[in-house]
């Protein structure tokens, strides 16, 4: 995995505002315990989130409304008065100070709820900012890759090679473009189904005599690519290529009963 490009995705930043599905979740806790350079860059995350709240609201309410309350408790209690005369006397000093205590008890709640929204905005605002860069990297990056394919398919030194549907899937097709030169194929996976959950379509180099497969590589986020133009290095002195069906994750060897699609360089 390359570890800067999954730092500056944007993901950590979701992962800390709690803005990911627990799947998600889970796959970064992996992730953490794994790469030291993503443990520290989410560290420093939580550290400017924590100064930037501290910027917003200096003071901390609650402990100071804790301290109020504490100091109101400590108070002696005033000693029973035996009344001499039948005329009551008020105690204004008394009330004036818890009508002062109260209100600003009650200015306390109010600046706590106000900070409280505050931080509930700041923090929309900063998932809303991560969601946009990540919407504008992948706006930047299929700009790139629509260029850089149709340089491919304008290119007449390209060894474009037909992939017909098999016994599994008869109306499956797909097209690899091959860049020999460069040592790269491009996989054109329109014709493919979807994978079913836990399944992933891997493409293979062959060589036919004698027979030997050769992975270059999965067929990943399917779903989420919407024109299923997928790149692929491809060092190999191909002869044909082949897509199959596997496991998340690949297998070593292709599983024949799930080969969709296969073509011959040269038959096209």
């Amino acid at each position: 995995m390359n570890v800067q490009e999954y730092i500056t995705s944007g993901i950590l930043e979701l992962y800390i505002y709690g803005a990911l599905s627990d799947e998600e979740n889970r796959e970064i806790s992996k992730q953490l315990h794994q790469y030291p350079e993503i443990q520290k860059e989410v560290e420093e995350i939580e550290s400017a989130l924590q100064n930037l709240s501290e910027a917003v609201a200096p003071y901390n309410p609650e402990n100071l409304l804790a301290s109020i309350r504490e100091k109101m408790d400590d108070r002696p209690q005033a000693s029973p008065v035996v009344e001499m005369k039948p005329q009551r006397k008020h105690n204004w000093p008394a009330y004036i100070g818890w009508a002062a205590s109260i209100a600003l008890l009650i200015g306390l709640f109010a600046v706590m709820n106000e900070n409280r929204n505050l931080r509930n905005d700041l923090q929309a605002t900063a998932i809303e900012n991560a969601q946009m860069e990540e919407q504008i990297a992948d706006a930047r990056e299929n700009e790139e890759k629509t260029q850089q394919l149709l340089e491919v398919f304008r290119s007449k030194e390209m060894e474009q090679v037909e992939l017909a549907g098999q016994k599994v899937a008869p109306n499956a097709y797909a097209t690899v473009i091959w860049d020999a030169t460069n040592q790269k194929a491009f996989i054109d996976a329109q014709g493919l189904p979807e994978p079913p959950p836990g399944k992933v379509y891997q493409v293979w180099s062959l060589t036919l005599n004698p027979l030997s497969p050769t992975s270059i590589g999965l067929l990943e986020n399917f779903e989420e690519d919407d024109n299923k133009i997928f790149v692929l290095s491809n060092p190999n002195n191909s002869q044909a290529f082949g897509i199959t069906l596997e496991p998340a994750g690949g297998s070593k060897t292709p599983t024949m009963e799930q080969l969709y699609t296969l073509g011959v360089v040269g038959a096209s």
